[in-house]
């Protein structure tokens, strides 16, 4: 395959660059602030790429457990992961062209097939097959790195790619060992690190293109505060929806790694309550707390539901559901001063919970196809959430986002972890804690209230 020549000088194709998530404005005209802003032509890219290489790192893990355990659903998760890997390619294509974008498929689509081979041959307990899938990843690393140095006319430097696409190979591979090992606890930490990981070639590759064509994006930088925080956000929220749906499925199943499953859910709960305690304070971040939790464990409701035939149970489940779809969406109204609108949200978390229990219902009815339709729309929307809920933060507190270049093109490649080097978790733009930026008062009672009210 030439796919050198297929990159080098291969224009930037002008009607698409990279589907992006459309959201509504996150806040009414008079709070705009023009120099801080979540939602750019950059940082929308940025938020494309980090979408689809981070559900290629969800999706693959899903479908190396399915088809160790031989599991009904293997076809559709493998389905689900090719239809990820042609929205990559189309992404690529947008940027360099359709001969840059099948070779960048060809390649990509290896490596897949050589994860298949890894589970083919440890299913078998075949380890020289398993050495030759590890020896045809290694060579895939150098290929897909030699790709993308090319095609980014070496803004991304091959050796550091390597690194970094090997770091990706490791965690896939350790997510799958310890889970046929039956180490769950370490397949979901393993599992949550490769999603987290993607994140970093997503701004890297975002960079490289914005920086190679910054014409074609208005000269705006995926490295600011507020693309950052745009980034964390998005990471969390899609992360909780793909635990939330494995979760289900495994409690449904009785999996022996339910619980684990369950674990990687609350431990991302943590996780992002302690992203709004560190921007509405300690109060704040518990208050969001307790009532995001409320919602996993209707979800929970509705699964024993379910798997007892217990229909009464199932709409009470619903019924909890709807009346937490109104006290998050109060609680986010009052947080942001009304940038966030309970109505608008109302209507987003509906969505939400809709996408969930359909994803749930489908594979408890055995329609594997709407499952994994489902998960993929499920996380694809949980982007547009992230992308209100920071454009919403950044809007209320802006001097806390203006950054060292503002929305301005960065002369240098920005700190993304290329070549190799693990993410520490949530990014220091919203690293902060501002003691009473709201009234904690106001949202505890706030709560109080609406649980007083539903027990009378």
């Amino acid at each position: 395959m030439n796919w050198k020549k297929a990159i080098v000088a291969v224009p930037l194709s002008v009607g698409l660059l990279v589907p992006t998530f459309q959201v509504a404005s996150a806040h009414d005209g008079d709070h705009h602030h023009p120099h801080a802003s979540v939602s750019t032509t950059a940082s929308d890219l940025r938020a494309s790429l980090d979408a689809l290489l981070s559900e290629h790192a969800f999706l693959a893990v899903v479908a190396m457990q399915k088809g160790i355990d031989g599991a009904e659903d293997f076809d559709q998760a493998a389905g689900a992961l090719n239809a990820n890997t042609d929205d990559l390619s189309a992404a690529v294509a947008s940027v360099y062209g359709e001969e840059g974008g099948a070779a960048f498929k060809e390649i990509w689509s290896s490596h897949i097939g050589y994860f298949v081979d890894y589970v083919t041959a440890t299913a078998e307990d075949n380890e020289e097959g398993r050495q030759q899938a590890l020896a045809e990843l290694d060579e895939y690393t150098a290929e897909q790195a030699a790709f993308l140095d090319t095609a980014t006319e070496s803004r991304l430097k091959a050796s550091e790619l390597e690194a970094g696409l090997k770091m990706h190979v490791e965690q896939l591979v350790w997510a799958f060992d310890n889970y046929v090992a039956g180490d769950f606890d370490k397949a979901y930490e393993n599992m949550r690190h490769a999603i987290e990981h993607m994140y970093e070639p997503g701004k890297g590759l975002s960079w490289a293109i914005t920086d190679q064509f910054p014409e074609k994006f208005e000269n705006t930088s995926v490295d600011t505060p507020a693309a950052d925080l745009r980034a964390d956000l998005n990471l969390l929220f899609a992360e909780h929806a793909a635990l939330a749906v494995l979760a289900m499925q495994k409690g449904i199943d009785g999996a022996g790694d339910f619980e684990n499953a369950a674990g990687a859910l609350n431990a991302n709960t943590a996780d992002l309550s302690a992203a709004v305690a560190s921007v509405y304070g300690e109060e704040g971040g518990a208050a969001f707390e307790e009532i995001w939790s409320s919602h996993i464990g209707y979800f929970v409701d509705y699964v024993v539901a379910t798997g007892e035939e217990n229909e009464e149970g199932r709409e009470a489940a619903i019924a909890e559901l709807e009346e937490y779809k109104v006290e998050q969406a109060a609680f986010l109204d009052t947080a942001t001063e009304g940038r966030l609108k309970a109505a608008d949200l109302e209507e987003g978390l509906q969505m939400h919970v809709d996408e969930l229990l359909l994803a749930f219902n489908s594979y408890n009815e055995a329609d594997y196809e709407t499952t994994y339709n489902t998960i993929r729309e499920s996380y694809a929307h949980m982007f547009g959430v992230g992308e209100m809920m920071s454009g919403a933060i950044v809007d209320q507190f802006p001097d806390k986002f203006e950054g060292e270049h503002g929305e301005e093109m960065p002369s240098e490649m920005p700190n993304t972890g290329m070549g190799g080097a693990s993410g520490n978790g949530m990014n220091a733009a919203i690293a902060w804690t501002i003691a009473g930026i709201i009234s904690a008062m106001v949202m505890i009672r706030l709560i109080a209230t609406r649980r007083k009210a539903g027990q009378e």
